[in-house]
Order: C-alpha cells, then structure tokens, then sequence
C-alpha cells in the first residue's frame, strides 16, 4: 500500500471529526458551539480532498451530508448569537 500526501490529509480530516465528537462526548466541547461545527466542517472538507484522489461514492455522499450539516450548525449559532446581542 503507498501512502500518499492526499490520505494524510483525509485522516487530518478524521482527527478533527472525532476530536470533536470525542469534546462533546466529554463535555469539553459544547454541540452549540461554533468550534465544533467548524472542526466537523474542517474534517469534512479535508476527507473529500483525499476523496477526489481516491474516489469512493458512500464517503463522498457522507462527507458532503457532514458538510452540509457543519454548515446549518454554523448558521444556526450565528443566528443566536445575533438574537442575543440585539436582547
């Protein structure tokens, strides 16, 4: 097996999502936080970097699912912190 510079950056990408599952699970890290949908969004996108070197349909159909909900986590506490700053 070679191990070429784009698996390194898709197992980057799975360090991030579970250091983030592994905050939460802890309770280090907060599911409303902006850090933890960023780390799950980094990691995402860093996956379907090594994706499009070695292609593999489920993955890249989960990863873009992952970073899509990264994305409506990262609004959604955009939004609050918005609501709150006008209260």
């Amino acid at each position: 097996m070679t191990y070429n510079w784009y698996d390194l950056v898709g197992n980057i990408g799975i360090v991030f999502i579970v250091a983030a599952y592994l905050g939460v699970t802890t309770e280090k890290l907060s599911p409303k936080a902006a850090l933890f949908h960023v780390m799950n969004g980094v990691g995402a996108l860093l996956i379907l970097v090594s994706l499009f070197y070695a292609f593999n349909l489920s993955s890249f159909i989960i990863e873009i699912v992952w970073l899509l909900i990264s994305g409506y986590g990262l609004i959604r506490v955009a939004i609050s912190k918005k609501k709150a700053a006008h209260s």
